[in-house]
C-alpha cells in the first residue's frame, strides 16, 4: 500500500469536509487566476513599452495641443531617430456607443517608431501610405465590426467637424495590424494627420502629442532635457517621458488597480489559509489513535510527518488546479465578448508558476503544524486519547 494511496483515503474519508475545503481553494485560485491575468492585461501597455521611446505632450495637461511645427524642431534633435506626430479623433461607428479610438498621425513615421509593436503586411502599409481618405484598423476593431480590406467606412467625430459642418468622415481600409505580442492593443484605428487637418473646420495645424524613438535608451536624459529646455517659456512648454511613465501615469488616472486587485487576493488567500489550516489540525486530532496505531505497526514518525505534509499539499493542488483550469475558461469567455475594453488576458507562464509556489506556501503552512504534532506524538498518548 502506496504512501500517495493512504493520504488520498485520509482526504476524501469524510466527502463533505474534503469537497468544501477544496472547493473553497478552488474559488480562491480561480479568483487569483482572473484578476491577475486581467492585471497583466490591463498593464500591459506599461509593461510593452519600448526602453527607446518618449512621448512629448503640452506641459499643462495632455489633453491641450501643440503645434505642428514643433515636430521638425524635434527631429533635428541629435539622438533622435524618428518622430511621430499624434492627434485624438474622438471616433465612433453609426452609433455614439460604438466608440473607435481613431488618431491622425503622420503616416511616413507611424511605423518608424511602433514598428516593434504593430504587425502589417508591407502591400497593406504602402496602400494606407498613399490613400489620403485610407484607414489602418486593427484586428481586434476590425473583427469587432466585421471589417475587412477594401471596405468604406464612416466614421463619426464627437469632437470635431468640417468645414460643411459635417461630422461624418468617409475611409477606405487599407490595411489590418497586429501586434508582435499577443497583449499589443489592436482597438485603435489611425487616419492620415493631413487629410483630417485640411477637412477639419478648427484646431487646424494643432497636434495632441508626439512619440519619439531615441538611438539609444542611454540618450533618453540628454533628449528629454533638450526638448523641454527647447519649448521652455514658450506659449506651449512641452513635457518630455519615457513611453512607460507616460502609460502608467495614464493608467493611475483610473485608480490604483493593481492595490485593488492585490487586497482581493490577498484576503481570498487569507481566508483559505484559516480554512484548510484548521481543516487539517481538526483532521489529524479526529485521527490521533490511528496515528497511534501506525506507529504501533511500525510506521516510522519522519513517514508520517511527510504523510501528513502530502495530505494538505495535495489538498491545496487539486484546489489550487481546478481554479486555475476554470479561470483560464472565464478569460477565454472574456476575450470573446464584443467590446471587451482590454486586450487579450492571457495566464502567463510567469503568472502560472507564481500560482504553483503559492500552492507549495500554502500547503506548506497549513500543514507543518499537525505534520509536527503527529511527528511529535507518542503511542501512549495516541492510545490513550483514542
Amino acid at each position: 500500500m502506496s504512501d500517495l494511496y493512504l493520504v488520498f483515503k485520509n482526504l476524501t474519508r469524510k466527502p463533505l469536509r474534503f469537497f468544501l475545503t477544496v472547493f473553497s481553494i478552488f474559488i480562491a485560485f480561480m479568483i487569483y487566476g482572473t484578476l491577475t491575468a486581467f492585471e497583466t492585461a490591463f498593464n500591459a501597455g506599461v509593461e510593452l513599452s519600448a526602453d527607446d521611446r518618449l512621448v512629448s505632450v503640452n506641459k499643462i495637461n495632455f489633453t491641450q495641443p501643440l503645434p505642428i511645427s514643433y515636430v521638425r524642431r524635434v527631429q533635428a534633435v541629435e539622438g533622435i531617430e524618428a518622430v511621430v506626430h499624434m492627434n485624438w479623433f474622438g471616433g465612433y461607428y453609426q452609433d455614439p456607443q460604438k466608440q473607435v479610438l481613431t488618431f491622425a498621425v503622420d503616416q511616413e513615421n507611424l511605423m518608424n517608431v511602433y514598428g516593434d509593436d504593430l504587425v502589417i503586411e508591407q502591400e497593406q502599409l504602402e496602400s494606407w501610405t498613399r490613400n489620403r481618405q485610407g484607414v489602418l484598423v486593427g484586428r481586434a476593431v476590425a473583427d469587432l465590426h466585421g471589417w475587412k480590406l477594401g471596405d468604406r467606412i464612416p466614421l463619426n467625430s464627437n469632437i470635431f467637424s468640417q468645414h460643411d459642418g459635417s461630422t461624418v468622415w468617409q475611409f477606405d481600409i487599407e490595411g489590418i495590424y497586429t501586434g508582435h505580442d499577443p497583449q499589443v492593443d489592436t482597438n485603435s484605428v489611425y487616419i492620415h494627420y493631413e487629410y483630417f487637418n485640411e477637412t477639419q473646420s478648427f484646431g487646424g495645424d494643432m497636434i495632441g502629442w508626439m512619440g519619439i524613438k531615441t538611438e539609444d535608451p542611454k540618450l533618453n536624459e540628454q533628449v528629454i532635457k533638450e526638448i523641454d529646455d527647447m519649448f521652455a517659456n514658450s506659449p506651449f512648454e512641452t513635457e518630455t517621458v519615457p513611453e512607460k511613465v507616460f502609460n502608467k501615469g495614464f493608467l493611475e488616472q483610473l485608480g490604483n488597480i493593481s492595490l485593488i486587485i492585490g487586497s482581493v487576493v490577498f484576503m481570498a488567500f487569507f481566508i483559505i489559509l484559516v480554512i484548510v489550516g484548521f481543516s487539517m489540525v481538526l483532521s489529524i486530532r479526529e485521527r490521533t489513535g490511528e496515528i497511534g496505531v501506525m506507529k504501533t505497526l511500525g510506521f516510522q514518525s519522519s513517514r508520517i510527518f511527510k504523510m501528513v505534509l502530502m495530505e494538505s499539499m495535495l489538498l491545496v493542488f487539486i484546489g489550487g488546479l481546478l481554479g486555475l483550469w476554470v479561470a483560464t475558461g472565464i478569460l477565454g469567455f472574456l476575450n470573446n465578448l464584443p467590446q471587451f475594453p482590454v486586450p487579450d488576458i492571457i495566464l502567463k507562464p510567469n503568472l502560472l508558476m507564481q500560482a504553483v509556489g503559492i500552492m507549495v506556501f500554502l500547503g506548506f503552512v497549513t500543514g507543518i503544524i499537525p505534520a509536527v504534532n503527529a511527528l511529535r506524538l507518542n503511542i501512549i498518548t495516541a492510545l490513550s486519547r483514542h
